[in-house]
Parts: C-alpha cells; structure tokens; sequence
C-alpha cells in the first residue's frame, strides 16, 4: 500500500493542483461576471430613480411658472391623477399661511432655502414610510409636493425581479433609509462575497443614496463547471499516466532484452567451462573402453564377451555425455559485448534493477525492503553489465524461494554498505534456506536446488564478482530463509575527486 502510495502520489498531487487552479479560475470568473451583473443592474436602477426624481424637480418648476389659478382651474391639483407617485400638491399665495398647520412651520423653512438656492428643497422626510416633501418658494405662489418613493420606482422598467432578486436596493439618508427592493439578506456565519454600490440620486433637491448590496454565498458558485473541469483533468492526467506506463513498461521490456542477452553471453563462457567438466570424464571413460575393446577383439581368439561389455559401458558413457549435451539447448542470440570497468554507484544498480523486476515483485505480492537513501552513495570499481546482471540474479532467486512461502509471509530485504575497502551489497529473505548438502555446491555449474533451473545463475554471478575483483558468499539467515553476500572493491579515494 505505501508503494502503491509513493507511486501513485505524485499524480494525485497534480490532479488536486490542477483541479484547484482551475477551480479558482473558474470561481473567479464567475464571481467577476455576477459582479459586472451586478453593477449594471445598480446602475440602471440609479438612473432611473434619478429620472424619477428630476421629474419633480421640473413639475415645480414648471408650476411656478405658470399662472396661478383659483377654484378648480387650479392646474396642480390635476397632477396626482398624472403623477400616481405625488400624493398631494398644497399651495400658498403671498401673504398667506401653508394649508396644513400642522406642516406649515417645516414647509415655511424649507421655502425660505428654496428662496435662498434657487432650487426646490426637502421639507419634511419620513424614508420609514416612504415619503417625503418637496418644495419650491416662487412669486406669486410656493408649491409643495408630498411624494411617494414606492410609487416613484418606475417598475415597469426595473432590471431586476423585486420578488426574487438576491440584490438589496434602497435609498438612505443619514440614518433613515426607505427599502426598494428586499434581496436576500447574507447570513453573518456563511461566508461568501459581498457586493456593494453607493451613488448619490442626480436631483440636488432630493440628496439620498441609491445603496445597492448583494451577498454570494458558496452555493453559488459554478460547481458544476469546476466538476467538469475536475473530471477533464483527471481524464488528461489519466491518459499521460498510461502512456508514461507504457513508456516505463516498453523501456523495462528493452533493458531485460538486452539484460538477457548479455545474460546468455556470459553464460556461453559459464557453459564452457562447465561442459569441459562435464564431458571430460564420459569421454575418457569412453576412449578407454573403446581401446580395451579394441585390444580384446585383436586377441587369438578375440575375447568377445568382455570387448561387448567394455562397448556397453562406452556405449553407457556416451550416453552421459549426450545428456550433458542436452541441457545446452538454450539457444544463443546476438549478445552486445560488455563494458569496461568503472566507477558505479551500487544503489543506483539495485534501484535500476528493482525496476526492472517490479512486475515479478507485484505478480508476487512481495515489497521489498531497500533504503537507497540510508546513507551515502557506496562507489564500487565494477562493469555495469556485469553487476547488473549479478544483482539481477540474487533478487531472482530471492524471489523464486519465496514461492514456497505464504503470500503474507513473504519478505525481501535488501541493503547496502561499507567493509573497509569494499562496498557489500546483501540480499536476504524469508524463504526455507539452503539445505546443508546443498552450500558446499551452490556455486558449481549445473547446479541447482530448483526443479527445472539449469544450475547456471549462481555459478555465473560468483564468476562475474571474482572477475571484478570483488566475492559472492551465501549463508542461511536467521529465524530462517538465505542471505547472499557480494563484495566490490571499492573506488579509490584519488579516482572519487577526479571523477
């Protein structure tokens, strides 16, 4: 699991990198354009609350231009039925007070500014209900309007749904404030964006704040979108990770080709040498009953009976010799010559060789337990071939001695380290052992304890580590299974600066 982890980690870290960026695009995006909603909405409602309130300021105007009339002539009475949002016009001619006596003192006031600023002003302002006065002091007569805000929002060409929108539109005065439109009220424990827009009406008679607000929470973000874009990028990181497979798994099918070849290259030697062994003393058994045989037929008389039986036992010898022949029926490719001897780093071999037998690892279930990090790199003088080759075969038989062992048993362990003037490289395992009969032959070609083995890996790797300079050793471990031990000699201190 924790290989699994160390393999697999990296790319989860991509795709929640990923994911999270294009996330925060997305979200940042979104948030940009229900922002420029926002302000354009707020914008036109301001400009037409400033439409709406500049028409009142040209309704008074306009009546103090006119001609007062008197009775039912009065042509300001007409403009509640004309303007629902005017609730009530009240005139006063020169001379005389304000109608309502109860308003007459705050509309006294407010005329004389009016006199004063040549502008229509505010007389009395109750935002709580929603109304206001607005007055103008002209010669022959002052006029006043009692406005309603409610009815001075121009709905039919309000950008906004007032029922359903989530953006809160009001206009504020000092501490009062009249509420257009309610929104949706941002809960203080939910987080989210808050937009806000302040902007004065255009009617310097009538100076309230258009105060627009709008809270985004969380839910709406476009999470549907950053799924899709977390699905896309899991697909795009899922197709580079089974190529980059592909990659590992043809580039690990390359160098056990070539591993292989070098492999029967070597082994061409180890079968010389092996089958000189072998074949020398079938066929001197041979010669020599075939001369004894030779002698007893040029007897008078020839001696039959014991030259058949001198022939039976060549015959028996040869027959040796043609099995020893038999086990060399691998047959050898093109091999690539080997290197020269050099400087090599030996984690860096155990690491390379590891990879190449991961899938032999996981088919078996079994971690191996090596730390190419536990201490410093070990340099040892060796032909990288070679060396490849030798580790390759220990982890091998390491792992074939685990097939006789429990799957959830089975542990592989590798290190490496210093002996003096010799970098050690040791591999051991659980498996049932070496069998006392078998140590003393482990290393002889032809060989092996394995039903089916040719007997030539072991031979061959102790061969390859004594030409290098450096020894192959095997020892049973403790409470049980093998420990084979190589040692190299190791780079020299002058060779390791000038490299």
């Amino acid at each position: 699991m924790k290989q699994w982890l160390r393999t697999q980690g990296g790319w989860w870290l991509a795709w929640l990198a990923l994911t999270a960026v294009g996330a925060v695009w997305l979200a940042r995006t979104e948030l940009a354009q229900l922002q420029q909603d926002f302000e354009t909405d707020a914008r036109i409602a301001h400009r037409l609350l400033s439409q709406q309130v500049v028409q009142y300021d040209a309704v008074l105007a306009t009546l103090a231009l006119l001609e007062p009339g008197d009775g039912a002539d009065r042509p300001e009475q007409r403009l509640p039925s004309v303007y629902p949002s005017i609730l009530r016009v009240q005139r006063r001619e020169r001379d005389q007070a304000w109608p309502d006596e109860k308003q007459a003192a705050a509309l006294a006031a407010a005329e004389a500014r009016s006199r004063s600023e040549r502008r229509a002003e505010l007389a009395e302002l109750d935002l709580a209900q929603g109304r206001y006065q607005l007055v103008m002091g002209a010669t022959p007569a002052s006029y006043a309007l009692e406005i309603d805000l409610a009815g001075s929002v121009p709905w039919r060409d309000w950008p906004m749904d007032p029922k359903r929108s989530p953006v809160r539109v009001s206009l504020q005065r000092g501490a009062q404030q009249f509420e257009l439109q309610p929104g949706r009220a941002a809960q203080a424990d939910a987080g989210g964006w808050r937009f806000a827009l302040t902007k004065p009406l255009a009617s310097p008679s009538q100076p309230f704040d258009v105060v627009a607000e709008r809270h985004v929470g969380w839910a709406e973000l476009p999470w549907r979108s950053i799924a899709g874009w977390a699905l896309a990028a899991a697909l795009l990181l899922a197709g580079l990770w089974t190529a980059q497979r592909q990659r590992i798994a043809r580039r690990r099918a390359e160098e056990l080709l070539r591993l292989g070849q070098v492999a029967r290259l070597n082994a061409l030697g180890e079968l010389s040498a092996g089958l000189a062994h072998e074949l020398n003393q079938p066929l001197t058994a041979v010669l020599a009953n075939a001369q004894a045989a030779r002698r007893l037929l040029d007897d008078d008389p020839p001696d039959l009976a014991t030259a058949r039986n001198a022939m039976g036992q060549a015959v028996e010898q040869a027959r040796r010799a043609a099995g020893v022949v038999g086990r060399l029926r691998r047959v050898i490719e093109r091999p690539e010559a080997g290197g020269d001897v050099k400087p090599l780093v030996l984690q860096e071999v155990v690491r390379s060789a590891m990879h190449l037998l991961a899938p032999e690892f996981a088919q078996r279930g079994v971690a191996a337990q090596f730390d190419a990090t536990a201490q410093a790199p070990v340099r040892v003088q060796a032909e990288a071939v070679a060396l490849e080759q030798i580790v390759h075969n220990l982890l091998m038989n390491a792992l074939q001695a685990l097939d006789l062992v429990p799957a959830s048993e089975r542990r592989l362990s590798v290190s490496v380290g210093r002996n003096g003037q010799e970098g050690v490289l040791t591999v051991t395992d659980n498996g049932r052992g070496i069998a006392p009969e078998a140590m003393p032959r482990l290393f002889e070609p032809f060989f092996s304890t394995r039903e089916g083995g040719l007997g030539l890996g072991l031979s061959l790797s102790e061969t390859l580590a004594s030409g290098m300079g450096g020894s192959l050793s095997a020892a049973n471990a403790a409470p049980r299974g093998a420990r084979f031990t190589l040692l190299l000699p190791l780079v020299a201190a002058s060779t390791e600066r000038m490299a």
